[in-house]
């Protein structure tokens, strides 16, 4: 009797996953952190902070002449705020720009809350928001709000 053959392995390579909790960093070196180095600080992927790089272009690391990224002090704090105001804050990448040009990167880093200027004609006004509404409760509400706009849509048909 021949010996059953052993099944075989899978030959896909599983990627590690990445935690998402930032990790602590206790001393950035002097040539700063190298691309794993910051993401893992920031708790994203390294294609994450590929991406932003070409999205806001006042991020930009020091390249070596090899291409390789390393992210100063200054750096990890653009992309700390980036990562609050796309992930915590729930704006996107084009209402991020458009935040950033209007009240100034120096303004958001330091933390000061910024007062939002009037707008000058009701067209242009945007819907209410409590102060009390995190990123997450924001975009459940903007979700419910496409789905009902388009449910008034269809009942409009």
């Amino acid at each position: 009797m021949t010996p059953m053959p052993r099944p075989r392995q899978p030959s896909v390579r599983r990627r590690k996953s990445v935690s998402q909790k930032p990790a602590p960093i206790t001393a950035i070196p002097e040539r700063g952190l190298k691309i794993g180095e910051a993401a893992r600080a920031l708790g994203v992927e390294t294609y994450v902070l590929r991406f932003w790089e070409t999205q806001f272009p006042f991020l930009k690391p020091k390249h070596t002449r090899t291409k390789h990224r390393f992210y100063q002090e200054k750096d990890l704090d653009v992309l700390r705020l980036i990562k609050r105001l796309l992930h915590d804050e729930g704006f996107t990448i084009v209402g991020a720009n458009k935040h950033i040009k209007e009240f100034g990167i120096d303004t958001l880093m330091s933390g000061k809350p910024v007062a939002k200027p009037a707008p000058t004609s009701s067209s242009e006004r945007a819907p209410s928001q409590s102060p009390g509404i995190d990123g997450q409760a924001r975009r459940v509400l903007n979700e419910v709000r496409r789905d009902l706009e388009s449910i008034h849509k269809i009942l409009e048909d």
